[in-house]
């Protein structure tokens, strides 16, 4: 790289993100990409008619407080308003958090693998990454998180369920967790999926929230909501770490288009619940086929599985799977697979059966 510029030293460290890839195409086949963990269900019908209503006036900046879907968000979730800190996306709650406790000669520790966003912030903040493998089954390892933490500690995050591999963290995981991190260590609870989760056990974000004041919620209208292109999502913080959070997240991040949408996503919540629940379902049947073929696949609580490989045996997947126009995620470790239509699902299934069947013979 030319020094012929005066950039950051740190930029030579960071983690590149390798976004889903596009399906390839097939004779005869209709192209799915299962790379991203996107809700292959559109938005409701009223939320597109909002969007289409936003869009009407595109010269205009958005509210920069998002005034209204911070309200809702607020009498929602039974907080008070200063609680709620809107971002495009929940990766925009957690570049913040990191913006606000990071720097050089600090620390983030996080389950690894996890969303790969992670190490990507922490090095873009220049404090030292400690990443805490996850336990065999996918789940957090959480001695081995409460022992990678100390003096120069400053934030941990923690992801239910766990992109890639799916497990959520329960109740009693989190709870025990935060009895053992000191009360000045913020840490934030990526709750993506959440809608997801169908395990009894599985901890309710908010529940946790009321309990420890160190603890910031990041969720998204991005995966059950299916607003994924709008970019849209939230962190629910101590008032005084959400102030802080306005501080460090850019003017007008949150669309008027992705705020109205939101406004109208959350009022129809109950039927967006009820779509995610029907995703769940097809996840656990579409977990139970692939394990009947002879794959390992983790217990997953998102919109995605996770199949355990080796990296030779993940490459021959993926590319088993794009010859059938299907885009899944290659990752270390294995492959995920986002949950999609019936058609490109059983493409993946049939994948599975021969791949086991050629790994045999």
């Amino acid at each position: 790289m030319s020094n012929r510029f005066r950039l950051r030293d740190a930029l030579a460290e960071f983690p590149p993100y390798v976004p889903g890839k596009p399906p390839t195409t097939a004779p005869g086949l209709k192209p799915y990409k299962l790379s991203s963990n996107e809700n292959h269900l559109p938005p409701l019908p009223s939320v597109v008619e909002a969007i289409a209503d936003a869009g009407q006036a595109p010269a205009n900046y958005p509210d920069p407080k998002a005034t209204k879907l911070v309200a809702d968000l607020a009498a929602h979730l039974d907080v008070d308003q200063s609680e709620v800190v809107p971002g495009a996306g929940a990766s925009e709650i957690l570049s913040a958090l990191t913006n606000i406790t990071l720097e050089a000669g600090t620390s983030v520790v996080y389950p690894w693998p996890s969303f790969e966003m992670y190490p990507i912030l922490a090095s873009a903040r220049g404090a030292e990454k400690r990443p805490v493998p996850l336990l065999d089954d996918g789940r957090h390892d959480f001695p081995g998180l409460v022992a990678a933490i100390d003096d120069t500690t400053r934030l941990i995050m923690l992801c239910s369920p766990n992109n890639p591999t799916g497990p959520s963290i329960s109740a009693s995981e989190l709870e025990g967790f935060m009895a053992e991190v000191p009360a000045e260590v913020i840490v934030v609870l990526d709750e993506a999926y959440f809608e997801f989760a169908t395990a009894a056990e599985v901890v309710d974000g908010m529940a946790a929230y009321r309990k420890f004041p160190n603890l910031v919620l990041a969720r998204t209208f991005s995966k059950a909501h299916g607003l994924a292109g709008l970019r849209v999502g939230f962190g629910v913080a101590d008032p005084t770490i959400a102030t802080a959070l306005r501080q460090v997240i850019a003017p007008f991040s949150v669309t008027s288009a992705a705020q109205v949408a939101a406004v109208e996503s959350l009022s129809r919540n109950d039927e967006v619940l009820v779509r995610a629940k029907e995703v769940a379902a097809t996840r656990d049947q579409f977990e139970q086929d692939l394990r009947d073929a002879g794959l390992t696949v983790a217990d997953s609580q998102g919109n995605y599985v996770w199949v355990n490989l080796d990296d030779d045996a993940a490459i021959a997947f993926e590319e088993a799977c794009a010859r059938q126009a299907v885009a899944i995620r290659r990752l270390s470790g294995g492959v995920r697979v986002s949950i999609g239509a019936d058609e490109a699902l059983d493409r993946v299934r049939e994948v599975a059966r021969s791949f086991e069947q050629s790994r045999i013979a």
